[in-house]
């Protein structure tokens, strides 16, 4: 349906990233964020961002040479590897939601597997989202949202994901006699290498998501074949909880029995299996970044959403507040990396990866993000950072910190502590000692004082200003009164607002009003970046400025980036009803864009036909949220062929919307 044209520019906000890179998780706007005019793109990378399901350090990297993970291990010696990673929510949705919106499940209210974060911060920008708004092409394959939670405004063309599971099982694992791409994650693995072909010379911010090893751990038989001999001495007793999904396979004891040793080596084998097969997958993009040159170009990073339990703390799979549930592998390597190979005991949390690769890009850290940038540690892996990392579970309702030595968890039953350093697997709690008594006091305060209080002492976070410099009137957001207090002062005699002359050239113009449109939805206070709604009463100001500042446009940062934030401003509208607008251009060019606007979210369909009567097209545009889409980006594209594959001549043509019960119909004359 519409072109999949990638941007070429970004806007560049920040060159000397190297020495100022240190930022606050509740940073406040500095005049960095006005775009440098002058600045070009060098310097600034690419992102491939791999986030695997379900795995846990189990890796050679992280010291287990039984291991057959060759590939993760060579990206672990080019870049820095965190030994003390720790995701914020131990199962699949709250993890990955925390991971995109840069906020921790407080904030972004998602707990379950069941809830959109756009249902309780609706505004949030997302990663993605904001590396798109610099101008980066965003794309999304396999599993990175969680299920059907996809995003539409954080990538540039929808996600993809391969079709339904092949070789389907009822039982926990399955040693398969087929290639790697006859499975989804060898699907993802030759997708993501083609479309790397197609966008090498774009700026990019390329997600890939693995499903395995999450259950049923099923992988080509040759992965099987790695661990033939291994895994038959020290075998943990495991229960199976209720909460754990081992309990859906015919294999797996329904009732939280306990699990045979037989059955507990075959489980972990087939987990080690799985893990190599995805190993594999990743090692051939990583060659494929290579081959393109685009290594000294790209960051990459590659996390597991969460840990997962092979039989520790008589536990299999995850969503516990024990240590194995909360630690994921976390490794960052970036173009120029220095020093590398590396490995860090820094305390780091997944939610710190969105400000990470911010800084790492040279974009400057949006306000609001409830993490922190980790380069500072990449360049020193020893400096002192975080004094703990926070956690909860919705069992219980349980939440935990884990401080350089302890792991402390409390739940409306119990307290938990756990001395990794002597126990690293928490089998012991140490809580109730006398002993001890004092030291879970201290630990329940630092829970209690949270995740501000545990930040790095030497955050430089000085000389911050009170109000955004686009914040017009200094109601904590820029948004669209911003806009229009601007644009009602261009002929005004005297200023209401003393900071309408935002650029201090002396008078109020339209390039005022573009500093503005270029901040939209940045705030000094608010807890997030948000994306800003347009009420529909405004549309047509708004367009009109909007096509101003296009007459004017000189092609710097400044303008690409005010020009995308005005027409997503303009997507945003919720119109009083469903209506078609003209189609553009005209006359047939012989493409066209058949522009509209919903008042619900609804399936759409266009309907092209000729003065007869005649089926000429039908456009099946699938489900569309409320809102304006009348940009080229977003209107309804026709290729100008009929339902053969044939041109259509000129003349006059009808295009009916239907949507649910409505019907709106327009004419258009095509002339070529």
């Amino acid at each position: 349906m519409k072109t999949d044209t990638l941007s070429q520019t970004r806007s560049v906000t920040r060159r000397d990233f190297l020495s100022t890179s240190l930022k606050a998780g509740a940073a406040i706007f500095t005049t960095a964020l006005i775009p440098n005019l002058q600045a070009d793109t060098e310097g600034e990378y690419n992102v491939l961002f791999i986030m695997v399901d379900d795995l846990r350090p189990m890796l050679g990297c992280y010291g287990h040479t039984e291991m057959h993970t060759p590939n993760i291990d060579r990206l672990a010696e080019r870049g820095t590897l965190f030994n003390q990673a720790y995701c914020q929510f131990p199962i699949c949705n709250p993890s990955r939601a925390s991971i995109l919106t840069g906020l921790r499940p407080e904030t972004n209210g998602v707990k379950d597997n069941m809830t959109h974060f756009r249902s309780v911060v609706p505004d949030v920008v997302t990663l993605p989202q904001y590396f798109k708004s610099h101008g980066y092409y965003t794309r999304s394959l396999g599993k990175i949202a969680h299920g059907i939670y996809t995003d539409r405004t954080s990538w540039s063309v929808p996600s993809w994901t391969p079709g339904p599971v092949a070789y389907p099982s009822t039982q926990s694992w399955q040693s398969l006699d087929v290639s790697d791409n006859e499975l989804r994650d060898g699907e993802v693995a030759s997708n993501t290498i083609d479309l790397l072909n197609h966008i090498q010379n774009d700026p990019f911010f390329l997600a890939v998501g693995f499903y395995k090893p999450h259950l049923p751990f099923n992988a080509p038989k040759k992965y099987f074949e790695l661990y033939d001999n291994e895994f038959t001495e020290n075998v943990p007793d495991m229960i199976i909880t209720p909460y754990n999904e081992g309990r859906f396979f015919s294999d797996i004891p329904t009732e939280g029995g306990p699990l045979t040793e037989e059955k507990t080596i075959e489980l972990i084998r087939a987990y080690a299996a799985s893990t190599s097969f995805i190993d594999a997958q990743v090692g051939r993009i990583l060659d494929k970044i290579d081959t393109l040159s685009l290594t000294e170009k790209t960051v990459i990073l590659l996390v597991g959403d969460h840990g997962f339990h092979l039989g520790e703390n008589g536990k299999f799979a995850k969503r516990t507040i024990f240590e194995t549930s909360l630690r994921s592998p976390l490794i960052i390597s970036f173009p120029g990396q220095s020093p590398r190979d590396v490995k860090t005991n820094a305390l780091v949390e997944l939610v710190d990866i969105y400000p990470t690769l911010c800084d790492l890009c040279q974009l400057s850290i949006p306000s609001g993000l409830e993490g922190i940038s980790m380069f500072p540690v990449m360049e020193e892996p020893d400096r002192p950072w975080k004094t703990a990392a926070f956690s909860e579970v919705d069992i219980a309702n349980a939440y935990s910190i884990r401080t350089n030595k302890y792991r402390y968890s409390e739940n409306s039953e119990t307290v938990e502590l756990y001395d990794i350093i002597t126990d690293p697997d928490g089998t012991m709690n140490i809580a109730d000692l006398p002993e001890n008594a004092e030291l879970v006091a201290q630990l329940h305060k630092r829970l209690q004082d949270g995740w501000q209080a545990a930040l790095p002492t030497n955050l430089n976070v000085n000389n911050i200003p009170t109000y955004h410099p686009s914040d017009v009137n200094n109601d904590g957001t820029v948004d669209v009164d911003d806009l229009l207090i601007v644009a009602n002062s261009f002929e005004a005699d005297t200023l209401e607002y003393p900071k309408v002359d935002i650029n201090k050239d002396g008078i109020v113009d339209i390039i005022d009003f573009l500093y503005v449109a270029a901040h939209l939805g940045e705030s000094s206070e608010t807890a997030s970046p948000k994306s800003i709604p347009l009420p529909f009463k405004y549309v047509d100001r708004i367009e009109q400025l909007l096509n101003e500042v296009r007459l004017v446009d000189d092609g710097s940062n400044l303008f690409k980036q005010g020009i995308y934030n005005l027409d997503m401003l303009l997507d945003s509208s919720i119109p009083t009803k469903t209506a078609l607008l003209p189609n553009f251009p005209n006359p047939f060019n012989p493409e066209t864009w058949i522009p509209y606007v919903l008042n619900e979210n609804t399936d759409v369909n266009i309907h092209i036909y000729n003065q007869k009567g005649e089926t000429i097209r039908n456009l099946s545009l699938g489900f569309q949220s409320a809102g304006v889409y009348r940009s080229h980006s977003q209107a309804a594209y026709w290729d100008g062929l009929n339902s053969f594959g044939e041109p259509v001549s000129s003349g006059v043509y009808f295009y009916t919307l239907r949507t649910g019960q409505t019907r709106k119909t327009r004419k258009m004359v095509l002339s070529k």
